[in-house]
């Protein structure tokens, strides 16, 4: 199993890290030609309109659209926000594919970030996972076929999944809780 990091901006070397903790072969795509050999892509936090911008100068937006509908991809933060289909806004690029509905900015500033511990369905259900918002997106909205993973205490959705695509509003990887990733991994292999 070999999981790419987009490594354009953001947290990838977070996820890379924690992956090889796993020890799961790991590569960082800031290339068409990175995607050739992966079972598995994580798109990092970071800046959702940076990473828009670095992909569409780097030729990168239709292939990872073409490998995220093959293969299992995870955004994390502002990687939810790229793989969503509804951000209320038009401008920025996205890939367009999660049937979810996003407020990109939500909790705020930098200043307004904050941990909380989290119930997430099929990974944390026994003991809280310690999740980090930064400037963090949430889930307004889901459509068929997404189910809801993790909420906060009021009802706010934080984390989904469809199909062979991962999204969570949060910074797992910034944390030293191995268990999104090692369910992430459980998805690739699948």
């Amino acid at each position: 199993m070999k999981i790419g990091i987009l490594a354009l901006q953001g947290a990838f070397s977070e996820h890379e890290q924690q992956l090889q903790r796993l020890g799961v072969a790991t590569a960082q795509v800031r290339l068409p030609q990175h995607l050739a050999d992966l079972d598995g892509l994580i798109i990092p936090g970071g800046e959702s309109t940076t990473i828009g911008k670095l992909a569409t100068d780097y030729g990168l937006v239709e292939p990872l659209r073409d490998f995220a509908r093959q293969r299992p991809t995870w955004g994390t933060c502002a990687g939810l926000i790229f793989l969503a289909q509804d951000i209320g806004v038009a401008a920025q690029p996205i890939l367009g594919l999660m049937a979810i509905h996003v407020n990109r900015n939500a909790f705020g500033r930098q200043v307004d970030s904050f941990e909380t511990p989290l119930t997430i369905a099929d990974v944390a259900e026994d003991v809280p996972f310690p999740a980090v918002f930064i400037r963090a997106p949430l889930i307004t909205g889901v459509e068929a076929g997404v189910r809801v993973l993790a909420t906060l205490p009021d009802g706010g959705i934080v984390a989904v999944r469809q199909g062979h695509w991962l999204a969570t509003a949060f910074h797992p990887e910034l944390t030293d809780d191995l268990r999104l990733h090692r369910y992430f991994c459980g998805m690739v292999n699948a």
